[in-house]
């Protein structure tokens, strides 16, 4: 196994709020990327921006193909599949969602620790890793205390909760990853083997309950290089495809809108 780097940022949950459109042409700085992730078990819900229904019947366990949207301000609403906003309380809304032009963020649906269904903004580091390398963000988005991440069996992250994320670099390759809880051998998820390909960024979603399961979720955001011409580390790839993902990439062309916020969040990437 590769050993990893330990540099190592820990932090809250990126402030980010994000809606979005299917694109006409705009220009790169007035859009930004977007992708979402449905990590709610068992809860199907209809997306709502502006008073209109965007995403009917939206399942549990889906990731947006990452989508071009304009920058700009909405209001979004989530309800429960199938039911009537004019008679229904949404399950969660926000007004004045802001797009920031520029960004690249996923906005994630989940349990908090208690159980709660929630809706978090994370704005994706895109920055240049070295050549030969790669960088892994954890995301706590499960049902769960805190807990510690390890490579190998050593712990690489400790004590994260949700819905913290932490980041790091390492060489890229092949690591064997579970999540157990934090300070103890009680291993809640995995191990798995992850393919960290040069130059990417693979974000890993923990998500799920102890009733529903606890799953993992991945998504690679590629383009990361230090120069154009990296030195090649490992094959592509995400999860090894022996191990259980119910979560299928879901390309939402021609939509008029969607988006996801926990609450009035605006921020800018520099």
């Amino acid at each position: 196994m590769t050993p990893l780097r330990r540099t190592l940022v820990v932090g809250a949950t990126g402030a980010l709020a994000l809606g979005a459109f299917a694109a006409p042409a705009f220009a790169a700085e007035d859009t930004a990327t977007v992708s979402v992730l449905h990590a709610v078990p068992g809860v199907p819900v209809d997306v709502y921006a502006n008073g209109e229904e965007l995403i009917p019947d939206f399942q549990p366990g889906t990731l947006t193909d990452p989508l071009q949207l304009p920058a700009g301000t909405y209001d979004l609403a989530i309800y429960p599949a199938g039911s009537d906003p004019a008679s229904t309380q949404p399950a969660a809304s926000a007004d004045d969602v802001s797009v920031p032009a520029g960004a690249n963020a996923t906005i994630s649906a989940h349990l908090t620790a208690d159980g709660t269904p929630v809706l978090t903004p994370y704005v994706n580091d895109t920055s240049a890793v070295p050549a030969g390398q790669a960088r892994v963000t954890v995301r706590h988005n499960a049902a769960a205390p805190a807990v510690d991440v390890r490579a190998g069996g050593q712990v690489i992250v400790p004590d994260l909760s949700n819905p913290d994320e932490a980041s790091l670099v390492t060489a890229a390759g092949t690591v064997s990853a579970d999540v157990v809880l934090a300070g103890t051998d009680t291993v809640a998820i995995g191990p798995a083997d992850l393919t960290l390909a040069e130059g990417t960024s693979t974000v890993v979603y923990a998500w799920g309950s102890e009733d529903a399961g606890y799953q993992l979720a991945v998504q690679t955001i590629e383009g990361t290089h230090s120069s154009p011409s990296g030195v090649p580390g490992g094959s592509a790839g995400l999860l090894d495809s022996s191990v259980p993902l119910p979560v299928v990439g879901a390309a939402l062309l021609g939509m008029v809108a969607l988006g996801l916020g926990a609450r009035r969040l605006t921020a800018e990437r520099g």
